[in-house]
């Protein structure tokens, strides 16, 4: 088993509870309007479709990626606004991943956000049929967003999402991940399956965002630098949750990891090991904002709350 001894490790600051924050809620209220103008409604024909759709994003889901988009734009001096198609984008890729990921060629699992997977419910032709319209939908959003942006501006965002959502990113981690069932992956290999799988939108949220804000190249490099270690943090604190975890409070069934036998940052470190990586790659991420001061604070909460999250 590999062993991993942090430099440096987060501690919990008194007075300070490692929770999300507040305006977690407070945003994911609004992504969740917004998306709810950006679907059809479910009786538009044919509306099978539109049901498999509004099922998988809305009511349910924490928003992060959204959440990253909408407050990377506003730390770098952006009106929300103006990150609220590239939040929506996101959303919807992601629940066309989470569609997907569940059907009974891929993951297999019946459960998700607590309630039954997408493919339970309407049949595993047409989750197959809603996720893809998900995910073409994300890409009209983009198109379609306010005159502010401009069309340089959109073509970065769409560029930023296609290569997240491609064989670069998700669908290159997810091709890995099948691949690599019962076999023992290097840590460099289940790095790159976990950047590409988890990572790659993460990122791409957190850059979309300051993109809506017309960053510049310094902030847009400090921003990457801390989507990349949260989304790390993120991961591992998944992997951990798979183990130690509640059904209950994740929404879907524990353990699935060892009885597919996948390598995850868990079976490679063991629980405290992992824990201590996961540790040290949130404060990699708050360090990244330091050029920011102040306006980072929402986005330095975000990555502490990763070590405190129990779903």
């Amino acid at each position: 088993m590999a062993t991993f001894r942090p430099a440096i490790l987060i501690r919990k600051k008194e007075g300070k509870p490692m929770k999300a924050p507040d305006s977690l809620a407070q945003v994911a209220a609004i992504i969740e309007k917004e998306l709810d103008k950006y679907l059809p409604p479910e009786s538009t024909y044919p509306a099978i479709i539109y049901q498999a759709m509004r099922y998988s994003v809305l009511g349910g889901g924490k928003r992060l990626r959204a959440y990253l988009a909408v407050k990377s734009c506003e730390m770098n001096g952006g009106k929300a606004e103006c990150a609220y198609p590239a939040a929506c984008a996101i959303e919807m890729v992601h629940a066309y991943s989470l569609i997907h990921d569940d059907l009974p060629c891929m993951d297999n699992d019946d459960f998700r956000r607590g309630k039954p997977s997408n493919h339970k419910v309407f049949g595993e032709g047409m989750a197959v049929l809603a996720g893809d319209a998900l995910l073409t939908r994300a890409f009209e959003v983009l198109c379609d967003a306010p005159h502010e942006l401009e069309a340089a501006t959109r073509i970065s965002m769409i560029k930023e999402l296609s290569a997240a959502a491609g064989c670069a990113g998700m669908i290159g981690g997810q091709t890995i991940d099948l691949q690599s069932e019962g076999k023992v992956l290097e840590l460099s290999e289940l790095a790159v399956l976990d950047a590409a799988k988890t990572g790659a939108l993460i990122k791409a949220a957190a850059r979309m965002g300051g993109l809506a804000a017309g960053t510049g190249a310094n902030e847009m490099c400090a921003l990457t630098a801390y989507a990349e270690s949260f989304g790390l943090a993120f991961q591992i604190t998944d992997d951990i949750l798979d183990v130690s975890g509640e059904s209950s409070r994740l929404g879907k069934a524990t353990g699935s990891d060892a009885k597919k036998q996948k390598a995850t940052y868990v079976s490679h470190y063991g629980l405290e090991q992992a824990k201590a990586l996961a540790q040290h790659e949130v404060e990699k991420a708050c360090q990244s904002l330091t050029l920011f001061g102040d306006k980072a604070a929402d986005l330095i909460d975000l990555a502490e709350s990763v070590l405190g999250r129990d779903q």
